[in-house]
């Protein structure tokens, strides 16, 4: 007789990511952006941080080449960088 009461079980749900499907970079076509990224985390005893600029960039090109949906990056919390870069276009003009 197998009347085993299992109370606490909990089943498990899958749902997809927040913001969708995150392929791999399979060309290689933001490496570049990523080696210079992983520099700067062991540069900086991995503490992100220090590599916001980095980690806009590398987010840049694979918006721009499609391996993750373009998003502003405001939205992404970059909207510190993006005021800094704004201020020095208009002291280049």
């Amino acid at each position: 007789m197998s009347t085993a009461m299992n109370f606490g079980t909990k089943t498990f749900r899958q749902r997809p990511p927040d913001k969708g499907a995150f392929p791999l970079d399979h060309f290689g076509e933001c490496k570049s952006f990523k080696e210079t990224y992983m520099r700067c985390l062991r540069d900086n005893h991995f503490d992100s941080s220090h590599c916001r600029v980095e980690t806009k960039e590398y987010l840049e090109c694979r918006m721009d080449r499609q391996l993750m949906a373009k998003e502003p990056f405001e939205k992404l919390g970059f909207k510190d960088l993006m005021e800094e870069s704004d201020e020095e276009n208009k002291a280049k003009l």
